[in-house]
Formats: structure tokens, sequence, C-alpha cells
């Protein structure tokens, strides 16, 4: 068999596609079934996307975890848009937020807090990994704004994130596919 047969082609696209996982930023049920039906392995489940993405409300985490079967769920846990410093009553409500995903079945979280420097916010950071352990964890795109990436890499890695969702330091995964 040679490599312009069909078949090869098709197994070697197949090993290919085995190697990614496919994940989806969903911001309702319907979408997230949609991501389901579609391969995808994750959805981030999140609402406000022209904010920058927020969490979503108690009723749909419900919802789509009772639909998704084969793909897993993540919840971000963001209170607001905008920039990634959170004020001591946000704190609160993002500790609350990954206690509530955890009791709706969520398999992970995602979020990411920096310091008015642009500097990964360790404290808080250790705070939210301590409550949603045994979650998987994503750092968000607050990686994207931060001051040092590198240093911020080694910082999350260190806090025990499994993953980074980022777009290269640039506005969009686009923009960053080069960087």
């Amino acid at each position: 068999m040679n490599e312009s047969s069909p078949f090869f082609r098709h197994k070697k696209h197949q090993t290919i596609m085995e190697n990614y996982q496919f994940e989806v930023c969903a911001n309702s049920v319907e979408s997230c079934v949609a991501a389901q039906a579609g391969g995808a392995h994750r959805v981030e489940l999140c609402a406000g996307i022209p904010e920058g993405r927020t969490t979503p409300s108690f009723g749909d985490i419900v919802i789509v975890r009772e639909a998704l079967i084969s793909t897993k769920l993540h919840v971000i846990i963001r209170p607001r848009g905008g920039d990634f410093l959170y004020s001591p009553i946000e704190q609160r409500i993002m500790l609350k937020d990954i206690d509530n995903a955890r009791r709706l079945g969520a398999d992970g979280v995602v979020f990411g807090c920096l310091t008015a420097d642009g500097e990964v916010d360790i404290p808080l950071m250790e705070q939210l990994m301590e409550a949603a352990q045994g979650m998987s964890v994503t750092f968000h795109r607050a990686f994207d704004v931060c001051r040092n990436p590198q240093k911020a890499l080694e910082e999350i890695i260190s806090l025990g994130c499994d993953s980074i969702l980022t777009s290269g330091q640039q506005p969009t995964a686009e923009q960053g596919i080069f960087c």
C-alpha cells in the first residue's frame, strides 16, 4: 500500500486526530450538546462571552451536566468581565462557585488571577486550587495579559494547574499562532 492510497491517508489522519483533545467554549445547554455531538472531549461552560466569559448560572450547570454523557464539563469561575484582579468579596464568590461546580458534578474548573503588577496572584490561586482539589484546573486567558509569561508559566505549573488556556499572548488565538 502506498502513501497516496485513500486508506493510508485515512489511517494517518485518524492517528493524528487521536493525539488531540477537542475542547469547545460553550455558553448554553444547546451549544454543549452540539459540542458533544461533534466529538468534543470537553466543554468549557461559561456565560457572558462578550464580557470576556463569566461563571454560568447554577441552572445551566445542572442541565449541562445532565445532558453530557461522554464529554467532560469544565466551568469557568469568573464573577465578572474586565481585569483579573479580584476584590475580597469577588474572591469569596469564586470559592463558592468552585464549591457549586463540584457539587453539581463538573469535572473541572477554569480560572486565573493576577496582581495589579500583572503577576500571578499566588496567594489567591493557592486558595482557589485548594477549593478545587480533586478537580481538573485550567488557568484561563489571564495568562495572556501577565507581565512575564515565562515566570507565570512556571508558577502555574508549580500551583498544580492541569492546563492553560491561551491565545499566545495575543488578543485572538489566530494572531497568537506564530508568537
